[in-house]
This record gives structure tokens, sequence and C-alpha cells, in this order.
């Protein structure tokens, strides 16, 4: 056995191009699966253990009318009984550029199961606590200090003229955190008496007290929760490279297969059993796949590395979560993606062994044992994908009967079988065209010789078809939302930042700042706003009355002339004029498209609403997009939410009038408020920010589109590239009978580029299919807002003139050397 074993090995000796092609495939798959996964553990170990630090959890207490907390609140508190504990927050630079949290806590007080609330050792609590403090950080922040892991343990780096407490090695803090005793805190930050907030215990306090505002645990969205849809979205994508990978493997497989066997027959002959070759087939698939496996992860870590800064800047502009920019990997991470890349070999292997299995002694010695199955193999495609072209509609008509935004798994179902039926279909229908075409041009010998060719090397390239088929239509499909929701987000913004400037003054300088800017030439309009948190208790629809105690953000807007003619509004009742008026009189809300999705409210529907000044019952006027929100929001006039909730004082939209100087009106601001730059923002610094942030939002899923696309590229080069001996024997005798060498590779040119033309034509419904599914189910079911669906002409030239050019860069090499070859080589091949 171990002398057969070696035989089938000595096959990719003499066919080195084929092991090549075989461990690429391995290898990519593996790489570009590895890579998103890595940067998943990374990312969820960060959640982790920022949701294991204090503030996740914990009811949050803050003042009412927006003034920070002092010491002395806390103390008032405590002292009557109430189990609160301080938190202070503030940031700072490190030496190498990023923003370092620094977090202030009191460990005496602070609630729950943390490190520092259940410190190790009554030395420990006595070294955080007592001067000279400590600094308690997780290793990965070392970097953004200048210190090495070595060196760290004690040390007092110096920050913004500032010397931290000596550095204690903390691995379960979030990165970029540095936590420490509050009073260490207070004197880094320089923040006097001031702390952020109180937090306590969930559901240690019924009510809030007198001029607080009580957020409760269950209103805080983790991390974890916030960004799952986006790592779903990462790992779909991967799945999808490494399925396109495992393309090459199959075709590689099988076309090994094939050319061995003689060597099959001879070996059967010899006394192998056919259990036996198969099990030997398969050891050596496992061999194949470990090495090609172990590449691919190593190669996969390398790549998350690269990615891994894009995606914690993303994940961060887009919720706020802090994720290391070094990699974090669990021992699992390895041996999950070794048991994937095998698992998926196997897959891909299976059929080739079963047809291994089932051939005969005699039946491994005829040429065309392989391809007289393959349209037996034509018609189990068809039925496969009607099989999962059902599955699919099952799981839409599911979707359709479950309440808006739910169902995201099923969606990711649904593409997925819209993706893997349209691939299955796709070799009987190239089947049938060639078929109908043959019999169109029976009358031209070389083009109806030119088809039959082709449905002869169909079996070859039917995977590399369909994995350039899944590519094409899923780099289309990401295309298409990624750019809808470009032209989507940046007309919202346009439309929202109407203001030329937003000041948020303090909150006892705000009636003053509003007063002097009104009576400034250089202002058209004043927008301020208001902001309180929510409970929205019932809903009424007829007669019918829901309750619910569903948390929500109220915001207030001032429904001037600026705003009005730019504010989006999705639905309406009575029109947008009627929408308005009566929500300026304050006789009406708007909802934000998340709440209306999540509860099914439309406009005409009434709400019951509680917030820490007050109830309300208002109908529902309309609903407006409001795109990035993860919450579901009630829109209310500016003066009604001061009124009827008494919520505090926001921020200042202000328009100036034709030919209004900006920068006087900042001036003047410096001067009697003492208002610094930070608190007046100009509208074109908002957008920029806000589009750099989405900029970097998909570089990511264009990275892995554009691997994903060079992988079916590879594909096809694997098996053209494998089967370019077979081609000289085919094309040889139509050279001897005369047909010139330029003819003969413009038909190969010809056979290969038509063939990918179809696949990219068909490419082009489907893809559009797919960003229908991703902005109309994945992005409701993940976000909980839907995306218009944009259709750009130019991306579909640019796909179909991909596959074309994919094609012809593949099928160039194999032309190149026909066309090089002499006489003789031709001669030759014609001769066996």
């Amino acid at each position: 056995m171990l002398t057969a074993f070696a035989t089938l090995l000595s096959h990719y000796k003499r066919h080195p191009g084929q092991l090549a092609m075989l461990l690429l495939g391995l290898w990519v798959a593996s790489a570009l699966w590895s890579g998103v996964q890595a940067i998943n553990a990374s990312a969820r170990d960060s959640y982790a253990r920022a949701e294991a630090l204090f503030t996740t959890g914990l009811d949050r207490l803050e003042r009412r009318d927006g003034e920070p907390l002092t010491r002395d609140d806390y103390l008032r508190l405590r002292r009557a009984g109430l189990p609160v504990s301080p938190l202070l927050e503030g940031s700072i630079e490190a030496p190498d550029g990023p923003q370092l949290t620094v977090i202030g806590i009191e460990p005496f007080t602070l609630p729950g199961d943390s490190d520092f609330a259940a410190a190790g050792t009554a030395g420990e609590l006595t070294a955080f606590l007592t001067p000279p403090w400590q600094t308690r950080v997780a290793p990965d922040t070392l970097p953004a200090l200048g210190m090495s892991h070595r060196e760290a343990p004690g040390a007092e780096p110096r920050l913004a003229e500032a010397r931290l407490p000596p550095l204690i090695l903390a691995p379960r803090l979030p990165p970029d955190t540095l936590v420490m005793d509050i009073a260490a805190a207070a004197t880094l930050l320089d923040s006097g008496e001031r702390i952020t907030r109180l937090v306590t215990a969930p559901d240690a306090l019924e009510q809030a007290p007198e001029g607080l505002v009580l957020t409760r645990a269950a209103t805080l969205v983790s991390p974890g929760q916030l960004t799952e849809s986006f790592h779903l979205n990462l790992t779909a994508m991967a799945l999808l490279a490494l399925a396109v990978g495992l393309f090459i493997v199959q075709a590689a497989l099988g076309l090994a297969l094939e050319q061995r066997l003689g060597l099959l027959r001879t070996l059967r002959a010899l006394g192998v059993s056919g259990r036996g070759l198969v099990g030997l087939l398969a050891l050596e698939l496992l061999l194949l796949g470990i090495i090609g496996a172990l590449a691919g992860i190593v190669s996969g870590v390398w790549l998350a590395r690269v990615l891994q800064p894009d995606v914690a800047a993303t994940l961060g502009s887009l919720y706020g979560a802090d994720v290391a920019v070094t990699l974090n990997l669990p021992w699992h991470y390895w041996l999950g993606g070794l048991a994937v890349t095998l698992g998926g070999l196997l897959l891909a292997g299976s059929g080739v062994l079963w047809r291994a299995a089932r051939l005969s002694v005699l039946g491994l010695g005829q040429a065309q044992a392989w391809r007289s199955g393959f349209q037996r193999q034509l018609k189990l495609m068809s039925a496969a994908g009607a099989a999962v072209a059902l599955g699919g509609l099952a799981l839409w008509l599911w979707l359709a009967w479950q309440p808006p935004g739910e169902g995201l798994l099923a969606g990711f179902g649904l593409v997925a079988a819209l993706l893997l039926a349209s691939a299955l279909w796709l070799p009987p229908l190239i089947a049938l065209l060639l078929a109908g075409l043959g019999r169109l041009l029976r009358r031209r010998p070389l083009a109806q010789w030119a088809l039959a060719d082709l449905q002869l090397q169909l079996p070859r390239l039917a995977l590399a078809m369909m994995a350039l088929l899944i590519a094409l239509s899923a780099n289309l499909g990401v295309s298409s939302m990624v750019g809808g929701f470009r032209l989507t987000f940046l007309d919202w913004l346009d439309q929202r930042l109407v203001a030329d400037f937003y000041l948020r003054p303090p909150v006892e300088q705000h009636d003053d700042i509003h007063a002097w800017l009104a009576e400034h030439d250089e202002v058209a309009e004043l927008l301020p706003t208001r902001r309180s948190e929510g409970t929205l208790v019932a809903v009424e629809r007829d007669t019918d009355t829901r309750e619910l105690a569903l948390p929500v953000s109220v915001y207030g807007i001032t429904p001037g002339t600026a705003l009005l003619p730019s504010w989006p509004l999705l639905a309406t009742r009575a029109g947008r004029d009627d929408a308005w008026q009566a929500f300026a009189a304050g006789e009406a809300a708007f909802i934000n498209e998340q709440l209306a999705i999540a509860e099914g409210l439309a406009p005409g529907d009434r709400i019951g609403l509680t917030a820490p000044g007050g109830e309300a019952v208002l109908p529902i006027a309309a609903v407006y997009p409001d795109y990035g929100n993860t919450r579901g929001e009630v829109l209310l006039a500016t003066p009604e939410l001061a009124r009827r909730f008494a919520a505090p004082p926001g921020s200042i939209g202000i328009v100036l009038a034709p030919g209004g100087d900006g920068a006087a009106l900042r001036t003047g601001l410096r001067q009697h408020f003492a208002i610094g730059g930070d608190e007046l923002v100009d509208q074109r610094e908002v957008k920029r920010i806000a589009t750099g942030i989405f900029e970097r939002t998909f570089t990511i899923t264009r990275a892995l589109s554009a691997l994903t696309l060079a992988v079916a590229a590879l594909a096809l080069l694997a098996s053209l590239l494998a089967q370019a001996r077979e081609r000289r024997l085919q094309l040889a005798p139509l050279w001897a009978l005369g047909v010139p060498r330029q003819r003969l590779v413009t038909v190969q040119l010809a056979q290969l580029g038509g063939a990918a033309f179809v696949v990219g034509a068909l490419a082009l419904p489907l893809g559009t299919l797919l960003a229908l599914g991703l902005v109309a189910v994945i992005n409701v079911a993940a976000f909980g807002w839907r995306l218009p669906l944009h259709v750009f002409p130019g991306e579909m030239a640019l796909t179909l003139a991909t596959a074309v050019g994919v094609a012809l860069a593949a099928a160039a090499l194999p032309a190149t050397k026909l066309w090089r070859a002499p006489p003789r080589a031709l001669l030759a091949e014609e001769a066996t």
C-alpha cells in the first residue's frame, strides 16, 4: 500500500502544475477564510473585555439639566443610602498619536464582579487606592505608550505633560484604556470636582433621584450586539471566497483523477482493492489539505494584520467600539481554520472519490468513461438547482410572514440559495445554448467544431464558470449596495445638515448665547435641538391598544424655513405639508424608520410616550429615514420637547444670512462667552468626518470582493492550464488539415470569451437580485432600516468586461503556447 501511495503521488511529479493549482486553491481559500475569522476573533475578544469592564450591565445616573455631576452629588446620594459609585472618564493623547481613554473608578463601591470590584488581595487593593496609585492597562495598549511588554510593569510613562501612575498589566481590559483610582484620574485629567456619571447595580434603584435621569442597563446596547451584523457580513464574504477557492480544488482533482485512469486500472489489476484505492486517494487529499490549510492560516493571519487597522477604525467610528489593532487569537481559531479547510476539501473531493469507487476496472481504461456520465450529471445539477430554488422560495415565504426586521440568518440563507441555484443551473444552460447554436451553424464546419469542442470542454470548465458567476454576481451585488449607500448617505447628509454651523454651548450659557445670536444680522435663522431618553409604553391603532416598555431616544428639532424643505420623509398620512404643520404645532410626532419597522408602526397610529419630565400620547404624522442609528427615535418640535418632558438644551444650528461672516461670528462667541473652537463646528467639517467614516467602513468589503474575483480568475486559469496538453491534441489535427494557426488561436479565444460573456450576462440580473436581497432583507434585519435599490450601468458594463477579460487572460497563455509551438511539435501531437 505504501508503494501504491507513492505511485499515486508520482503523478504530481510529472504534472507539477496540477499540484500547484491544488495547493493554490487550498491556500487562497484558507487564507481568506482564516484572515476574516482572525479579525472577527480578535474583535470579539475586544468586545468581551469591554463588556467585562464595569459600565456594561450597570444602570447609569446623569443630571437632567445636562450639567456635569460633581463629587458633592455623589456624597449626597451616598449619605442618603443610595448604592451608587462614581466614574470619571476622559481622553488623553498618547505619544504615538491615538487617543487613550482614562477611566477613574472607586473600587469599594463599584457594583458587579469586575477585576476591580473584587480585587485579588488586600495588598493589590491598597496599592491601587493609595499614592503613587496604579494604572491598569491591557498588553495591546503598550505600543501606544511606546513601551515593550518586558519593561512595562512598574513603569511610569509621561503623557500630556503628566506622568502616569505605575503600570500594571491587566489582559482582561479593552485596548487603549487606562484604568486607575478616581483620585489619580482626576489629577491626570485636571477635572477638579467633576465626575462623568454615577453607576449602580441593575434595578438597585426603583426611580431616579430628584434632578437626575436614570438609564437602565437594558437600554445600553453592548458593542458585541451592535457589531454582530458587521461580522456576519464579513463571514459571509469569507465563506464565498472559500467556496470559490474550493472550485479550483475540485476542478484540479477531477482532472488529476481523469489523467490517472490508466494508473488506477493498473493498480487494481495488480491487486489493490477498490476500497483500498479510495482510501489512498482520501489520504492524498488529507495530506494536501494539511499543507494548503497551514499555509493558508499563516497567510490569513498576515492578511488580518493588514486589514485590522481599517476594521478597528470602522467599528470605532460607526459603533464606538474599541477594537485592538493587534491580533489576539484564541487556540480554537487555529483548529477551526484547519477543520473548515479540511471539511471543505472533503466536500470538494467527495464527488471524485465516489466516482472513482463506482468505476469498474474495465471502465477505467476507457478514455470517454469520465465524459459519458456528464449528461447524467447535468440532469442531476438541474434537479439540485430546482430543489435549492424551492428551498429559497420557502425561506422567502417564511420571511414574508415574519415581523419586519427579523430573520437575519434566513436572509443570508435566501441569498445563498439564490447564488447556489444559479450556479447549479449554469452548466445545463450553457449546454443547451451550445446545442442550439450547433444546430443553427451546421453549415459552418469550423464554427460547428468549435461549439462541439466547447461542449467537450464543459465538464472541466463547468466548475470554473460557476465560480466566476458567483464571484461576479457577489461583486456586482455588493458594489450596488455600497454605491447605493454612498449616494443615499451623502444625499441624506446634505438634507439633514442644513445649518452652516453647529454650536453646543454650556447649559448655563445656552439662553444667553441664543439671545445674543438672535440679535445679529449675520444670522438668518437658529435651529436649536434637545434630546432626552424615553420609553414607548403603548401603541394605539383604531380600537386596538398594545402595551410596550421599549426604550427610545426622544429628539427635538426646530422646523424652520431652512430645515423644512430638505428634511426627508418616507411616509406620511395626509401629505408632507400637513405632516409638518401638525408637527410644528405640537399636535403630532415623527418616528424614525427603525422604530417603524421594529414595531410595525405607520402614520396615523398613536403612541404613548414617557420621559423623565412627563408623559404624552401623540399621533404619528410621518416616518423619516435615520441611517446609521441603531435605536428607535421619536422626533418632536424642540419647544414641545422642552414643555412636555423638560429636556435639557442641546446644540444650536446657525444658518447664516446671505453674505454673513462666519469668522466674525466665531470671534464674537469667543470674546463674549469664551466659546472655543471645539464647541462650534463647521457643517463642511461634519460632512468631511462623516464621509471619511463611510469610506473606511467598506474598505474591508472592497478588499474581500477583489480577492474573491481574483480567486475566480485563478479557478478559470487553473482549468485551462491543466488541460493545455490535451487541447493541443485536439487542435493539432485541424492544423494538419490546413486551418491556419492564427485562426486556431482566434477560435480558442472566441470559445472562452463567448462562454465568459454568457456568464457575465447572467451575472447582471443575478447581481441585481443579490443587491435587492442585501438592501431589502439583510440590511433591514441587521440594522432596522432599508436602503433604496440603486442600479449602476457603469458597474454592469465593468462586470461584463471583467468576465470577458478574465476569460481571455486565462486563455492567453495556452493560446500563446500554441502560437509558438513549432510545426514538428504539432505533427508529433497529431501522431500520438
